[in-house]
């Protein structure tokens, strides 16, 4: 779907404050806690800085101290009612610390819990007494402009509702997981008749795995060769993979990073048989905490259908690992509502996701992004 231009009143009604970026987060959960930290730790980095993680320090007029936390929801009792500061370290977070955050003001409200919650963590995350916070008041009252989707892998039902509470509320939505909401024509027709932008969807981090198995699809295809067969193992001992062993809940996951690679082969008029291709995530390991640590193996034929066989492992800080890339999304949504954009914003969901509406390759995926913020940021 085109992105189009509207020019009809934002159903919050308020403002758009151009010089801040409000920005809501529903899940506290461990990907929450290192884009707290990592927006405090680059508070006072120089205009010109390179920064690891980041496409720019100062996207399209937007600085990273630009953001502010304007609300958060959780359903879990040990964040429900604390400061955000404090509730990004509540069990059962276990992401590496980056800084020491300062008390943000904003207290974690109570929301819906509809299929959040999978088998393995019932035990674990115990949901906090009362009623959910209106979300769409929460959000109007807090002038959030941006929303950010933490919610846990397999919870269709919550996200899909709590979109429609960002609809209402006219708030820009930026969907970290694998619940498919901006490669959906239903929901790009829904954000463009709201007059909103969405990005989306499942988060594509820094270099993590899915980029990683990209990156040696395309050094494969490039120099000629013929994948016959690949796959991708990951484990890790967070909350996301316990809940990832509830096999129902992973079929999106699978789906996700699995198109994310197949892609790259179908880009160049390729095919591979879906039997010969196995990514996902594979087992939890508690002692792991938030490493991850993922095996690629690629097998293929170079000339004279000569056999290749290619193995790597990778170990990264899963959390943190994302944090970078959804800075530069939640500024770039601001961007979309700055410029009244609405529907999803291809080019860098393209860049900054697993599932976008189109799946181009990274680099032409960079180059769009850079010609939007050119395109589109305040000079």
């Amino acid at each position: 779907m085109k992105i189009k231009s509207v020019t009809k009143k934002r159903p919050t009604g308020h403002a758009r404050r151009r010089r801040k970026v409000r920005v809501a987060i529903i899940g506290v959960g461990n990907c929450a806690q290192s884009l707290v930290e990592c927006v405090q730790y680059y508070q006072n980095a120089a205009e010109n800085a390179t920064v690891p993680g980041l496409m720019h320090v100062n996207v399209g007029g937007y600085h990273v101290r630009d953001i502010e936390f304007s609300a958060a929801i959780d359903i879990n009792k040990t964040k429900v009612g604390k400061d955000l500061a404090d509730a990004i370290h509540a069990h059962p977070n276990n992401a590496v610390k980056i800084c020491k955050v300062p008390r943000t003001g904003v207290i974690v409200q109570r929301g819906m819990t509809h299929d959040g919650i999978g088998m393995y963590l019932k035990d674990m995350v115990i949901p906090a007494k009362g009623d959910s916070v209106d979300v769409v008041q929460l959000l109007k009252d807090t002038r959030t402009d941006v929303v950010v989707n933490y919610l846990p892998v397999g919870s269709e039902e919550a996200t899909k509702w709590y979109v429609e509470q960002v609809l209402e509320a006219g708030c820009a939505f930026v969907n970290c997981i694998p619940v498919f909401i901006a490669r959906e024509k239903y929901w790009q027709r829904r954000f463009a008749r709201a007059g909103l932008p969405i990005l989306g969807d499942d988060i594509k981090s820094q270099v993590g795995a899915t980029i990683l198995h990209r990156t040696l699809t395309n050094l494969f295809l490039s120099r000629g060769m013929k994948i016959l067969r690949t796959y991708q193992l990951n484990t890790g001992g967070n909350t996301d993979f316990l809940n990832m062993l509830e096999r129902a809940r992973l079929r999106s996951k699978k789906i996700s990073k699995t198109n994310s690679v197949v892609s790259q082969i179908n880009n160049k008029g390729l095919s591979i048989k879906p039997e010969n291709v196995h990514i996902g995530p594979s087992d939890y390991v508690p002692w792991q905490k938030d490493n991850k640590i993922a095996f690629i193996r690629v097998e293929a034929l170079h000339i004279g259908d000569i056999p290749m066989e290619l193995e790597c492992r990778l170990s990264v800080q899963d959390s943190p690992n994302s944090a970078g890339i959804v800075i530069d999304a939640v500024r770039l949504a601001k961007l979309g509502l700055d410029r009244k954009l609405s529907g999803a914003l291809k080019g860098p969901s393209s860049f900054l996701f697993k599932s976008p509406p189109i799946q181009p390759t990274d680099d032409e995926a960079w180059r769009m992004t850079d010609q939007f913020i050119k395109k589109y940021g305040w000079r």
